[in-house]
């Protein structure tokens, strides 16, 4: 006879901030509450590590879908954001946005089942880019929707609505506004260069777009600028981040900042000397989240007196809740996006749709003598310039992969040839 001895684990209880019967604010101080404050650091940054012992999974806040899911392999790839506001079609916009968010919910459920958590595999996307587009020498110009305010905010709008779903109690993917505010250019000096407009250039050029986020489309995201504005750093702006973002306008998300921008407050801007002074300033500030590595020093920062715990604890309310409007402290399957599966990534009717969407970016000047459509009757047709056979051209920037890319060239001898 052999004896086997059996022995019964009793399943861990729940923690309140892992009920999803709770309101979102109890959630959100049980999860703090439980955090010893390295911890409490550690969910600071945008590379978020897990704490096993609470059962937080880690979380990479840092996803690109400029035009698509970025960076993550396949996906169905839109015209680039300049492409997308040229059809000024904000019904079209808005499916785009759907799509997008559908393939990303995709890509997450792959990668969490297989316990991948790397950066470009979240569901916290940094897109929309509304900046205003109003010099053509800037270089990243391709990845805003123009020089138009109004533009600008009519399409940013119908995307984010489009990424975020209107569910009423969860974020499908969750969108940004970026850069706030008043960046545009030149990209060389962006690391110490002082935007100085006025008031009245400000409110109706440069921030309509980001409030129409903020009012209509309830984006979780907004992340500062690399430049200072009127003098203040971006990631630090008293009046641009409380004042009118928080107070006037009633954000209710979170504020990252730009990727390294910390640095250039001691390294650039030369505002503070020490990266302990400048995660401090930033902190106090009310910039929740940093793209970077300066938070970890927030400890040293709060032990030379520059910030305090309770600071640390602010920030956590104002960062945590997308996380939990996403799901992502909910059980499994518990989501109504959980049994969004791979198949749909790159489906015939999405690509489809971003045939339709590269249609109506078209805009054309003029057409001599019918040229257009092409026929095969056309004799020769001289094709000319450095783009025509450039398949960078094609993916722009933040782009994902597609098999069946076609250049100009191509698509001309492939229609008229």
């Amino acid at each position: 006879m052999i004896a086997i001895e059996v022995q019964v684990f009793s399943q861990q209880e729940p923690l309140p901030f892992q009920d999803p019967a709770r309101s979102l604010e109890d959630r959100v101080e049980d999860l703090i509450s439980q955090m010893t404050l390295e911890e409490k650091v550690g969910q600071l940054r945008y590379d978020a590590p897990a704490i096993e012992r609470l059962g937080v999974p880690q979380y990479n806040w840092w996803n690109e879908c400029l035009h698509g899911v970025a960076r993550n392999g396949r996906a169905t790839v839109f015209p680039q954001a300049i492409g997308l506001a040229a059809t000024w079609d904000e019904e079209l916009i808005h499916k785009v946005g759907e799509v997008i968010a559908t393939e990303a919910r995709a890509k997450y459920n792959l990668a969490s089942a297989n316990g991948q958590r790397e950066r470009y595999q979240g569901l916290t996307f940094w897109t929309p880019n509304v900046n205003i587009f109003r010099d053509p020498r800037w270089g990243r110009g391709q990845e805003t929707y123009g020089e138009d305010p109004f533009l600008t905010s009519r399409i940013a709008v119908s995307f984010v609505k489009g990424l975020q779903g209107d569910h009423p109690k969860f974020v499908k993917a969750a969108g940004m506004g970026k850069h706030f505010a008043v960046h545009n250019g030149p990209e060389k000096l962006r690391h110490e260069f002082d935007a100085k407009t006025s008031m009245k250039d400000l409110w109706e050029t440069y921030l309509p777009a980001f409030e129409a986020l903020v009012k209509e489309a309830k984006v979780e995201g907004i992340m500062g600028a690399y430049n200072r504005t009127n003098g203040e750093v971006c990631c630090a702006h008293p009046y641009l981040m409380q004042e009118v973002l928080r107070k006037q306008w009633g954000f209710k998300g979170y504020f990252v900042s730009d990727c390294w921008a910390l640095v250039d407050f001691y390294d650039g801007h030369n505002i503070v000397e020490t990266p302990e002074e400048a995660a401090a300033y930033a902190l106090n500030a009310g910039c929740n989240l940093n793209c970077g590595n300066t938070y970890p020093v927030l400890l040293n920062s709060i032990e030379q007196g520059l910030t305090s715990e309770k600071a640390v604890d602010d920030n956590l309310r104002e960062l945590l809740p997308t996380r939990f409007r996403l799901g992502l402290f909910d059980p499994p399957g518990s989501v109504p996006f959980d049994h969004i599966s791979p198949e749909v990534i790159r489906h015939e009717n999405h690509v489809e749709l971003a045939r339709q969407a590269a249609a109506k970016s078209v805009v054309l000047l003029k057409n001599d003598n019918n040229v257009l459509p092409l026929g095969k009757d056309l004799g020769s047709i001289f094709v000319t310039g450095p783009l025509a056979t450039h398949v960078q051209a094609l993916l722009a920037n933040y782009y994902g992969v597609s098999e069946d890319m076609t250049t100009i060239l191509e698509g001309i001898v492939g229609k008229a040839g």
